[in-house]
Formats: C-alpha cells, sequence, structure tokens
C-alpha cells in the first residue's frame, strides 16, 4: 500500500512538472501562443461547422428518403387493395394462399428490396381464423403497439425504427403502415419495412470526405499561422538576443537585415539606434576616463603643495600664541581647513580608485565588535561636543566575518559621523546582530529625518539634503559615497529608511564568508518604535548603577556611554573591560 502510494505521489509530481513546462514554454514563445490559439479557434470553428453540415446533410438525406418512401408504400398498398377487392376466395386455405402471394409479390419495391407484413388490425373478429403473413417473421416485433394503434385510425402512418443486420450492425430504418380489406377475414395492416443502410453509408462517406478536408484545412492553417509568425516573431527574436548582446557590453552586435520590408525597416532602425548608444557610450566613457584621470591627476599634484602649506600652517598654528587674537583665530581656521582640505584629497583619490576599478579589498578573520567598539570610540568627542548620546548593543556571541577592518570602520565611522551631525542632541543608537549568514549593523538618529526623496539621494556624491545645513563636522560630502562602494565591495548592501521629524537608519549587512549571497539581513531596516516590555521601568542612562544591570541583559551586551557628563567620558573603555571580563571577548 505505502509502495502505491509512493507511485501515485511520484506520478503527480511528474505530472505537475510536465504543466509547469508547458505553461513556461507557454509564457515563453508569442509564437507558440499565437499557433496554439489560432489552432483551437480553427478546431473549434470546424467542429461547430462539422455538426451544423452534417446535421443538414443527415436530415436531407431522411427526409428525401421517407418522402419516397411513403409514396412508394402507399403506391403499394393500393395495389395491394386492388387484389384483394378483384380476389373470388371463399375459404380460409384460399385466403392463406391469397395473403402469401401479395405479401411476396409486394416485397420487391421500385428503390430495391424491402420486407413486408400482413397483420391483422387490433379488434378485428373474423368467423374465418387466417394468420398473419411476413417475409421475414424475426422482424414483425419492429412494428409497435403505438404504430398499430395509430394506422388503425386509418390513413399511413410511419416511424423510424433500428433494423438489425446479419453482421450484428445495426442500420436504420422506416416502417410504413396502412389498413386494407380482405375478403372473408376483413381488415388487415400491410406495413413495409425500408432499410436506410444506403444512406446511412452516404452519409458516413460525406462525413469521412468533410473530417478529412477539415483535417487537411486545419494543417494548412497552421503552416499558414506558423509561417507568418515566424516572419514576424523571428525579427523579434533576433532584435532581443542582439538587446541582451549589446546589454551584455558587445556593442558591436548588429541585426541582419534582408530585404526592404516592415522588419527590414525595424531591423535598420534597431542598428541604428545601436549604433548612436554605441557612439554615446563610447564618448561617455572617454569623458568618465578623462574625469578620473582628472580628479586623479588633480589629487596627486595638490598633495605636494597642500605638504608645502600645511608645514607652514603647522609653524604658524604652533606660534598662534605670541599672534593677537585675530590673527590667532585665522591660525585655527587655516588649520581646520587644512585639515578638512586633506580628508577632501583623500576621499578623492579613493573614489577615483573606486571609479577605475582599482580597490581592493584587505579581508582577514575579525570580530565586528570590536570594529564597532572603535568606531564609536571614535565618534565619542563629537557626540560630546554636539550633546547626544550614544547607545550601543552588541551581541554575546562573536560576530565574525571576513572584513576588511579599515574599510568597515571607515564606514561605520562615516555612519556615526552623519548620524550625530543630524541627530541635533538626541539620542544616537547603534545595534550589531548576527546570524549564520550575515552580521548587521544599524546606526539609528532620532533628528531631523529625512523624505523618501531624499533617501533615494543620500548616497550621491556631494549630495546635501538640505543646501544651506552647515557642515558643522567638516564633511567632504563623499562618505556615505565612499562607504557605499566599500559596502558593495565586500559584497554587503548598505541601505537607509528615514522620515521628517522621526529620524533616519542606516543598516550595513556583510556576509560572513566570501562567496555568500546575502537575501536578509539579521536586523530591520525600518526601526521597532514599540516600548519595551509591558511593566519593566527603563534604565536610567545617567545613573552609573544601571551600567551593569545592562551589562547583564539576555543575549546581549548593552553599552550607554552618556557623553553629557564629563565624569563618564571613558565609559567606553570600562565597558570593553567589563565586556573581556564577562567572556565577550577582548
Amino acid at each position: 500500500m505505502v509502495r502505491v502510494s509512493a507511485w501515485r505521489r511520484l506520478g503527480r509530481v511528474r505530472a505537475a512538472r510536465r504543466v509547469r513546462t508547458v505553461a513556461r514554454w507557454w509564457r515563453s514563445s508569442l509564437q507558440v501562443r499565437v499557433l496554439t490559439s489560432t489552432l483551437a479557434i480553427g478546431l473549434v470553428a470546424l467542429a461547430l461547422l462539422g455538426v451544423y453540415v452534417g446535421a443538414r446533410i443527415s436530415s436531407g438525406l431522411f427526409d428525401a428518403r421517407r418522402d419516397q418512401v411513403l409514396e412508394e408504400g402507399a403506391r403499394s398498398t393500393q395495389q395491394a387493395q386492388d387484389v384483394f377487392s378483384s380476389a373470388t376466395a371463399t375459404t380460409r386455405a384460399d385466403v392463406q394462399q391469397l395473403l402469401r402471394d401479395v405479401t411476396l409479390a409486394q416485397r420487391s419495391g421500385g428503390s430495391g428490396e424491402r420486407e413486408v407484413f400482413l397483420l391483422r388490425a387490433p379488434g378485428q373478429q373474423s368467423t374465418v381464423e387466417v394468420g398473419a403473413t411476413a417475409t421475414d417473421r424475426s422482424l414483425v416485433d419492429l412494428v409497435s403497439r403505438e404504430l398499430k394503434a395509430a394506422t388503425a385510425g386509418g390513413g399511413q402512418q410511419w416511424q423510424s425504427v433500428t433494423v438489425p443486420s446479419a453482421d450484428g450492425r445495426a442500420q436504420p430504418g422506416i416502417v410504413v403502415g396502412q389498413d386494407v380489406t380482405v375478403p372473408v377475414v376483413g381488415t388487415y395492416q400491410m406495413f413495409f419495412l425500408y432499410s436506410l443502410e444506403a444512406e446511412q453509408e452516404r452519409l458516413d462517406f460525406l462525413l469521412r470526405t468533410l473530417a478529412l478536408a477539415a483535417a487537411a484545412l486545419v494543417v494548412l492553417l497552421g503552416a499558414m499561422t506558423w509561417l507568418v509568425t515566424r516572419r514576424t516573431v523571428h525579427p523579434v527574436q533576433q532584435a532581443a538576443q542582439v538587446a541582451e548582446r549589446l546589454a551584455d557590453g558587445h556593442l558591436s552586435e548588429r541585426m541582419t537585415v534582408r530585404g526592404g520590408d516592415e522588419m527590414a525597416r525595424l531591423a535598420r532602425s534597431f542598428n541604428e539606434m545601436a549604433e548612436g548608444l554605441q557612439d554615446q557610450i563610447r564618448r561617455m566613457e572617454e569623458l568618465s576616463t578623462l574625469q578620473r584621470r582628472f580628479v586623479s591627476d588633480v589629487s596627486h599634484e595638490l598633495r605636494t603643495p597642500l605638504t608645502t602649506i600645511r608645514m607652514a600652517g603647522e609653524v604658524i598654528h604652533a606660534s598662534r600664541g605670541d599672534f593677537d587674537p585675530a590673527v590667532k583665530r585665522s591660525a585655527e581656521l587655516l588649520q581646520t581647513q587644512l585639515d578638512r582640505f586633506e580628508d577632501l584629497l583623500a576621499d578623492l583619490l579613493e573614489i577615483s580608485r573606486f571609479d577605475a576599478g582599482a580597490a581592493v579589498l584587505d579581508a582577514e578573520r575579525r570580530d565586528v565588535r570590536d570594529v564597532v567598539l572603535q568606531a564609536v570610540e571614535h565618534t565619542t568627542a563629537l557626540a560630546q561636543r554636539r550633546g547626544s548620546w550614544l547607545s550601543v548593543r552588541l551581541t554575546e556571541e562573536p560576530a565574525t566575518a571576513d572584513i576588511d577592518p579599515r574599510r568597515v570602520e571607515r564606514v561605520l565611522r562615516n555612519l556615526l559621523v552623519n548620524a550625530v551631525e543630524h541627530a541635533d542632541g538626541s539620542d544616537v543608537e547603534v545595534v550589531l546582530a548576527v546570524d549564520s549568514q550575515a552580521v548587521a549593523v544599524t546606526v539609528r538618529d532620532h533628528g531631523v529625518g529625512m523624505t523618501e526623496q531624499e533617501a533615494a539621494h543620500v548616497f550621491d556624491r556631494f549630495w546635501r539634503a538640505d543646501p544651506a545645513r552647515a557642515r558643522t563636522t567638516g564633511g567632504t560630502g563623499l562618505g556615505l559615497a565612499i562607504s557605499l562602494e566599500d559596502a558593495h565591495l565586500h559584497g554587503g548592501r548598505l541601505e537607509v529608511w528615514g522620515r521628517p521629524g522621526r529620524g533616519a537608519s542606516f543598516r550595513l549587512t556583510l556576509p560572513r564568508r566570501a562567496g555568500i549571497r546575502l537575501t536578509g539581513s539579521p536586523l530591520p531596516l525600518v526601526p521597532d518604535e514599540a516600548p519595551g516590555p509591558a511593566g519593566a521601568a527603563p534604565l536610567s542612562r545617567t545613573d552609573p548603577a544601571a551600567l551593569p544591570e545592562l551589562l547583564a541583559m539576555t543575549g546581549e551586551i548593552a553599552v550607554v556611554a552618556d557623553l553629557r557628563d564629563p565624569a563618564r567620558a571613558d565609559v567606553l573603555g570600562e565597558t570593553g573591560r567589563a565586556r573581556a571580563a564577562a567572556g565577550g571577548g577582548a
């Protein structure tokens, strides 16, 4: 029983696979859909036409044969009546012989052989008992009681019957009956049985001829449809293949032009479009190469004068105490702008390396928690100046992954600096999570936020959501663009969510091992705004006694830095030691 069920399941699986294959074939081929639809419509139309024509032919043949049979039956009945009227039979034997003679004489009609029955009319009584006569007694039962009763009412009557043949097949037939008066014995009923075998054979021949003609017409229709669709679809298929080759970078691909019809015009137009695109792409590539070379050359060339200016600036900055306040402030501004100028040159060189495809990933097996803490520690001073909180939640289990620590830390620093810049003194939350495939870090602020349209451009180079907003941290405008390239270099993703007045959230997702294709992330991109567990009092981030409880949270380590309290400026270092003591690793 189990084996039978397994075979049935296997059969259902195979049937479902065949159905899916046919459905996929149907969806992927326009020629198959057009050909199948045309053949289906043609078959339905021919079937309906065949049924209509067959019914009309059958009805015509039957009506013609019925009229002929009725006319011939009436004439034969009259002839038999004339014989009976002129007969001089007076005894039972004479009447019996007369009935047999008339029956045999009427067997041959004008349209061929027929069976003749002479049966006593219902309700007739006679002093001379004479039985019925028939040319074939085995067929007498074909005369139904209803036909006998109708014939007794007067006039000629007929009925369709099925006549059995010697070879076991059944043939259609007609029974025609009418009353006759026989001497001595009274009223008899004379019936003629006609076979419609010849008409049936003629009808079958006509239907077979129609079926062959319909089959030939379907084949012709299918061939014509296939030829027409091939002439139409083949250039489209060729255009699709050439377009795919063009999309793959084979810009020299062209369609074959044959003739001068509409399809040839399509091919020529497509080739002209491809040539125009190739020229434009070539010009854009040349312009992009010149731009990259220009940026790289300018960045390299500016390094020498920048080094000289920095040396002079450092000398001036070191001696600023001897200057009057205005010159001293100028020296400090000069040093700040030199730092920003140097960062800008470094970012331009990094962008040029990404554009040229020369960026190299120096990956190693590292615990991402350490990289997060380094990035947070690098941002603590800025967060303290801006009056923001930094809340860090790390997993208790190691979050090891194959990463380039320098690039990942740069991404996290950019995200943290950007969050602090736009937090306007509100909290900045950093969360790390890990699963078997990926490690993810989210950086969330509760500041001004951004619209969906602004979020779509946040990774563009030199883009600013509010051009009037000053860069108090001295950003270059390339940080998020470089961060996105660093994430892609790892095979990961960098995504953003934001809403006006609700802040923004950036999520960095990296594969734990090289070659893993990301299908999800351990952390949600859209923040969970739900409150904490019901009945649980929130932990105070201004209370130093809350730190051990936060560190003891199940499944994670919480690091809270109150950067508005100078007395807790070294909380990250203390937390790192606490995590090491708890077994979380260095």
